[in-house]
């Protein structure tokens, strides 16, 4: 009788393993491009349609699969700074080719796979990998826009680079169309991390805060963390949740609300809620569950995002 494997995968840590999420409402500050699929000379924006009590309506969206490729790269890219490499480079860790190893900072939580055996470079040295598969441990949700707010299209021109086109041949640019979402649209996003350590965590906190700043396709990019009216007045619309049980409401806005102050409010409520009791601080600490809020919230991202840098990009000198 053939034994029966039960066996996770996942090594042994020093450190215990917890539940992590993240809550917050970023804003488009400027026009913004989240591709979707391209017409003949028109690229149209990611948009999804909401089933209301008056019919149905349609909203601009951010595709949490999209953040997911931007939040990966953005630790593929970092820059390791004794070795003047990119930390996918030294990590032999990329995209298709990633590395499925579980000691990998970026492979731990985003997941790998390997389909079949395979024999790579990794920094001057060759390296045997054989198929493998790593379930990723962090899942993104969320990016339904609040405002029931139109795309915008507008004239492009797409200019052809002398470098690759004979000088014989027409360089007249080519006209096209582009839909984007417009300025000042919010969107609510959520990171879920299932059974990581706080070290692992530092890489998704790392790669959240860094791929803000890069979101979009095309240009322009990036969004920012919307501030509203929490416990201090102005903060950053942010929760994080590190827990076994998850003791706190979820800070999750309804994709059919279209009133931004209602969403907001409905936010700020369950972001202060935990055990069904209305909380009047920005760190919250029970027994199985530890909440952040707003500068609180931010200021702990930070923090482990500093942790990864040093652990994996900074220079031996600056420790």
């Amino acid at each position: 009788m053939a034994t029966i494997n039960t066996n996770t995968g996942l090594p042994k840590t020093g450190a215990p393993r917890y539940h992590f999420d993240i809550y917050a409402v970023v804003e488009g500050a400027q026009e913004l491009y989240f591709g979707h699929e391209t017409q003949v000379n028109v690229n149209i924006v990611e948009t999804v349609r909401i089933a209301i009590d008056e019919g149905e309506v349609e909203k601009c969206y951010i595709s949490p699969t999209k953040r997911r490729g931007v939040e990966r790269r953005s630790l593929i890219w970092a820059p390791v700074q004794d070795e003047g490499v990119l930390l996918g480079d030294k990590l032999g860790c990329g995209v298709p080719h990633t590395c499925a190893q579980p000691d990998c900072p970026i492979c731990a939580v985003y997941g790998a796979l390997i389909t079949s055996k395979a024999t790579v470079e990794v920094m001057g040295q060759e390296e045997e990998r054989a198929e493998r598969t790593f379930i990723g441990r962090l899942v993104h949700g969320g990016g339904v826009a609040i405002q029931l707010q139109n795309v915008e299209e507008k004239q492009r021109a797409m200019h052809p680079s002398m470098m690759n086109k004979d000088p014989g041949e027409d360089p007249t640019p080519t006209p096209f169309k582009r839909q984007y979402n417009e300025p000042g649209l919010l969107y609510p996003i959520y990171n879920h991390c299932l059974s990581i350590t706080e070290d692992e965590f530092s890489a998704v906190a790392y790669s959240f805060l860094d791929a803000l700043a890069r979101l979009g396709a095309g240009n322009p990019k990036g969004v920012k963390i919307y501030e509203g009216e929490l416990l201090k007045g102005h903060e950053p619309l942010l929760v994080v949740d590190r827990y076994l049980v998850p003791l706190g409401k979820r800070p999750v806005v309804s994709p059919s609300e279209m009133r931004v102050d209602a969403a907001l409010e409905q936010f700020r409520s369950d972001a202060l809620t935990v055990k069904g009791t209305q909380v009047d601080t920005e760190e919250i600490t029970e027994e199985l569950f530890t909440r952040w809020i707003g500068d609180a919230a931010l200021a702990y991202l930070q923090d482990r995002a500093a942790t990864f840098a040093k652990q994996h990009l900074a220079s031996k000198e600056d420790e």
